[in-house]
């Protein structure tokens, strides 16, 4: 039975493995409201990931995320709402969770300096996210005339 936790090391092990689609399919970029999942895996085949993109029609926002294990968060960028953390401090828009041992994915950071080139462009953040979460071949994304 596979676990939904890892500790420290496993999960930062996980998210620095180079990752590769697992196929040359073509996935569609969601509009609005949709939502996507793009297999990845370790160029060894060993680990398995997947690359979520959810484009939420409420807040109009997109969000992106990577899983390892099938179940484990890795990393998300979240462009919805401010994210208050356990320790009840408060997190701005976007915000980045990184998983972290005994919380899983409900940690936030601020994004980065420089992670994101142009925020405000859901397609180049999506770009810019794979690049941090060490997706080094891009899937067969097919960006649609409204997205």
């Amino acid at each position: 039975m596979q676990s939904d936790t890892l500790t420290q090391a496993e999960a930062d092990a996980l998210f620095r493995l180079d990752k590769v689609p697992t196929s040359p399919a073509a996935h569609q970029f969601p509009d609005l409201g949709g939502r996507i999942e793009v297999p990845l895996a370790s160029r060894d085949q060993r680990e398995f990931f997947s690359l979520d993109i959810n484009r939420k029609r409420i807040a109009l926002t997109t969000g992106y995320q990577t899983r390892g294990r099938k179940v484990v968060v890795l990393a998300r960028l979240d462009f919805a709402a401010p994210h208050r953390n356990p320790d009840g401090t408060e997190v701005g828009v976007p915000h980045l969770h990184l998983y972290r041992e005994g919380y899983g994915d409900k940690w936030a950071v601020e994004v980065p300096p420089g992670m994101l080139s142009q925020p405000e462009d859901a397609w180049q953040s999506l770009h810019d996210f794979m690049a941090y979460c060490g997706v080094v071949e891009s899937p067969n994304i097919v960006r649609g005339l409204f997205s």
